[in-house]
């Protein structure tokens, strides 16, 4: 047996070359110990493995923010408004429309739909909110973190199981990972305690995953956790991948300081670098590994594909929640796949289920 330390590295690479599952203290090890070089070779292992072409996908979509009205308030959010404040709103439905027309112009196919926790909103406001847009356009909706989703059932006073089977029935396509965070409830009550804990998280997708309703799944580090937590989160989307095969891609961004009660610092490409390359290591069972350069950059996204990334995730036309912060870029579509295209990958459209549209 291998002690950990001096050629526990060479082991565990060992095990990622043939294919074996790596453990907690693995991971953890791999965080501590492993050079960059090492890290990028092992995620590149895995990467290769499980999409042997030379391939980079990519979406055309949308984020639309229909209300920043939330009485969460957690603590690294720059975008939320309380109930009441004269900032706060909620986009009309002609809006809405308007934002996909342009979208569908551009030949796009998905809307990121995400808000806060508005006390003004039930259910039927978003049943008739997804059936509308569903009757007018031909687009995925990628819509509602949990947490909105418990909101709506809880404020609603029916089931999660129902609520979630009647988002599905008004034209819920898949939901966003928002919201996990850290999966550690020691971190989570430290910067969101008015959020759910990471049991609930988990549990809500189950739910969603064994109704036909997939999801991603995300992390946000540097919020003052350790690495060993780091690796605790990714083993509990590991679990719950192996239960219900729901999770279509793994998205981990780093915190980043916008002016929020949090006031942090803000993580750096290095340190992201190391984050997704350990995650497409330890996440055997989750298909793809999605760029974050959204919040670090598109040259530290480019470079992520070395280091097990196979998606560039969505061309991001309107982004309200993370442009708070000074971090956001925006990038043309035309960059996107320059970027992949000079990374020596072939970049490919696709659509919100990973199927090739080129």
């Amino acid at each position: 047996m291998v002690t950990r330390g001096e050629g526990a590295i060479e082991a565990i690479a060992e095990k990622v070359e043939a294919g074996e599952r790596l453990s907690f203290a693995d991971g953890v090890e791999l965080f501590e110990r492993a050079t960059l070089l090492e890290l990028s070779a092992m995620a590149d292992c895995v990467r290769w493995r499980l999409h042997p072409e030379p391939v980079v996908t990519y979406v055309i979509g949308r984020n639309i923010n229909y209300t920043n009205i939330c009485w969460v308030q957690c603590s690294f959010c720059a975008f939320y408004r309380v109930p009441g404040s004269t900032e706060g709103y909620l986009l009309p439905k002609e809006e809405i429309f308007q934002k996909i027309q342009e979208l569908i112009e551009l030949g796009g196919t998905e809307i990121l739909l995400q808000g806060g926790l508005n006390p003004g909103l039930k259910i039927d406001y978003y049943e008739d909110l997804l059936a509308s847009i569903k009757a007018r356009f031909p687009v995925h909706l990628h819509a509602l973190s949990t947490v909105e989703v418990r909101y709506i059932s809880d404020s609603s006073k029916i089931s999660l199981k129902d609520t979630l089977k009647r988002l599905k029935a008004a034209g819920l396509d898949s939901i966003p990972g928002a919201g996990a965070e850290l999966l550690v409830d020691e971190v989570r009550e430290r910067v969101s305690p008015l959020k759910e804990s990471a049991s609930d998280w988990l549990n809500l997708m189950q739910i969603a995953h064994e109704l036909g309703i997939p999801s991603t799944a995300t992390m946000m580090y540097g919020v003052g956790e350790t690495l060993a937590q780091r690796i605790e989160h990714l083993i509990r989307i590991r679990e719950l991948q192996d239960r219900t095969g729901g999770f279509t891609a793994f998205i981990p961004w780093s915190y980043q300081p916008n002016g929020d009660a949090l006031r942090g610092r803000g993580g750096s490409g290095y340190g992201y670098l190391r984050t997704v390359a350990v995650s497409r290591i330890m996440l055997d069972n989750v298909q793809h590994i999605q760029a974050s350069w959204l919040t670090m950059g598109p040259k530290i996204g480019q470079l992520s594909l070395q280091y097990g990334v196979n998606d560039f995730g969505s061309t991001v036309l309107e982004e309200n929640v993370v442009r708070t912060a000074v971090t956001a870029q925006l990038m043309p579509l035309e960059e996107i796949r320059r970027n992949i295209a000079d990374a020596g990958f072939v970049p490919k459209r696709r659509n919100s289920r990973y199927q090739l549209l080129e």
